[in-house]
Formats: structure tokens, C-alpha cells, sequence
């Protein structure tokens, strides 16, 4: 199959995260490829032209998920509540990373728990093997704190990642959630804790209703929406944790809402070095290439000759810029 983009185009769309260099600032996100092997199948899809791919949430034990139904259209994006559904930790190593082609594009895990210590353990199972970078799910409940989920308070959030960092020398990247109070205080704890990087945001929690049957659309009642309507939410928190990023030079996966180059140009300006897709594939599963085709678009006209000069670039008015 011919290339869609030439040498010279792809010389210019690599991006570093965590000493990583990604063919590309766009990465899959996690529980919407799947283990990235049925992505492949598409036809005119180049895995070469993705910087990353996140696989789906893994746990240490095998796990069901919850009763249908588990997916819901909104508007302006998606519910889901797939519950984590996955084969556990120890069979993903064993039989699906051996079937993956580590020489086309970056693998990253997401490590998923209901404790520190799965957290940790899973970690531990993926440190040892061809991965190449760890992504911590912290948005999960923690069950020995009445069901508190791990990313919505800073201490717990530290706690996982301390524990993940014990587990493995690999890169990690904490996946931030939305759903807290100060999301640049719990960036500040999870980088004294040992993050390496920062997935900015998880998803926001919403709910939908059968208004015929007056019960809830999801079986779990409560799912996490994805898709263009959260874009301006998960916009604004890149930029609040860029702000504390920055002195460290921990660099951000901008993901929320992603449908466009223009959506992609956004997350870069304010702040990520490389730009999740996920719920945007659903609707157009060849947009990786849009988008890296519509970056290239960008730096010719406004003359910037690499990805990487656009991180950070938001130019803020002087009274809120002299404001800290």
C-alpha cells in the first residue's frame, strides 16, 4: 500500500514524549481500539502514521463489565459504561502483546484496579514485557475507601503512583480526571509521586434517561461521556496542568473531544505534546491520517517547521498572563 504521506511530511510530525519518539502527536486511546490488533484491519489505514496506541484497561483478574446497555449516543458525542471488561493482566502479556508488531508504532498498557496494590501488581506484569510505556487509570473507585475513585482526591492519587513507580522503570502516564476539585494540585502530587507524563482528561461522568420506561439508559446508571462536548472542558484543564508541567518538562496527552486537526492544533496550543483520538474514530475511523494531514496544513501556513514548536504556544492577554 503507497504511503499517504511523503518523507518529507513525515520528518516533520514526530514528537518526543518521555524519551519516546512517536511517528506522530496522535495516539488511540485507550477502550477504543480495543488491544490495537482489529484497528489494523481497516482498510487505508497505515498503522505507521500513529504516534501511539493505548490499549484497553487491564486489570489483574479477568473481568466481565457491567450489564448492558453499556453505550449511549449524546448529542454531542457518547455514555459508556463498559465496566473494564478485559481478560486480565497476565493473558494480555502472555497472548496479545506477543501478536502485536512493536516495529510500526508505540504500545502503551492501561493499568486498571480497585487497590493500590493491583495497581501495583499489574504494573509489575506489564513491566516485564515489550511495552512501551504505562498508562495509570486512576479514575477507577477505590474499594478500601467506600468506593472513592482514586483520581478524584490527591493523596490516593499519589498513593497509585508511588506504587506504580516501585513496579517499573518504564515510562508512566497518569490519566487525569476531570471529575475533582483542582486538577493542577493532584498534576503537582502525582509529579513529586513519580509521573513521567500526564493523559489530560478521562472522561466526565453524565447519565441519560428513558423518559418512556423513566429509567436510566445505562445498566450502570452512570457512564463517562466522551466526544466533542467536552472538548472546551478538557481544553481548559490541559492548560491548568500545562501551567505545572511546565517548570518540570512532564509532557501532556490532550485528549477529549478530538474530531479535527483544528480540534488537535487546540490541545497542542495549550499545552499537550501529542493529542488523543477516541470517540472521533467511531464516526470516522480513518480521521488519524485528517488529522495529521490538517497538522501539516497548519505549520506550512503559519511557516513553523516542526509539531513541537506548538506546544505551549497560547499566547494569553497580558493581564491574565502577569496574573500567574
Amino acid at each position: 500500500m503507497k504511503p499517504i504521506l511523503d518523507d518529507e511530511q513525515r520528518r516533520r510530525l514526530p514528537v518526543e514524549l518521555c524519551g519516546l519518539r512517536l511517528a506522530s502527536p496522535t495516539v488511540l486511546l485507550s477502550g477504543c481500539v480495543g488491544f490495537g490488533e482489529e484497528y489494523t484491519r481497516i482498510e487505508g489505514f497505515d498503522p505507521r502514521e500513529v504516534g501511539a496506541v493505548c490499549l484497553k484497561g487491564t486489570t489483574l483478574e479477568p473481568r466481565l463489565g457491567n450489564a448492558p446497555h453499556r453505550v449511549c449516543e449524546t448529542p454531542a458525542g457518547m455514555l459508556n459504561a463498559i465496566g473494564l471488561q478485559n481478560p486480565g493482566a497476565e493473558y494480555v502479556v502472555k497472548h496479545i502483546l506477543p501478536r502485536l508488531d512493536f516495529s510500526e508504532t508505540r504500545y502503551i498498557a492501561n493499568v486498571s484496579g480497585s487497590t493500590v496494590e493491583e495497581y501495583e501488581a499489574v504494573t509489575r506484569l506489564f513491566d516485564d514485557s515489550p511495552i512501551d510505556a504505562i498508562e495509570i487509570n486512576i479514575s477507577c473507585p477505590n474499594v478500601k475507601e467506600g468506593g472513592v475513585a482514586f483520581g478524584n482526591d490527591p493523596d490516593m492519587s499519589a498513593r497509585v503512583v508511588e506504587a506504580c513507580r516501585r513496579a517499573t522503570d518504564k515510562p508512566l502516564i497518569t490519566k487525569l480526571s476531570p471529575n475533582q476539585t483542582d486538577i493542577a494540585e493532584n498534576a503537582r502530587r502525582c509529579i513529586e509521586a513519580g509521573t513521567d507524563a500526564f493523559a489530560v482528561i478521562n472522561t466526565l461522568m453524565g447519565m441519560a434517561i428513558d423518559i418512556e420506561e423513566r429509567t436510566p439508559v445505562l445498566g450502570n446508571v452512570q457512564g463517562g461521556l466522551s466526544g466533542p462536548a467536552i472538548k472546551p472542558v478538557a481544553l481548559l484543564k490541559v492548560h491548568q496542568v500545562f501551567q505545572v508541567c511546565r517548570p518540570h518538562d512532564i509532557p501532556i496527552i490532550g485528549q477529549g473531544g478530538v474530531a479535527s486537526a483544528e480540534d488537535a492544533v487546540e490541545f497542542l496550543i495549550a499545552g499537550a505534546t501529542a493529542v488523543g483520538v477516541g470517540t472521533g474514530l467511531f464516526y470516522d475511523p480513518l480521521l488519524v491520517t485528517k488529522i495529521n494531514q490538517g497538522i501539516l496544513a497548519y505549520l506550512d501556513r503559519h511557516q513553523i517547521p516542526e509539531v513541537a514548536q506548538l506546544t505551549g504556544s497560547l499566547r494569553l492577554p497580558e493581564a491574565v498572563a502577569g496574573c500567574g
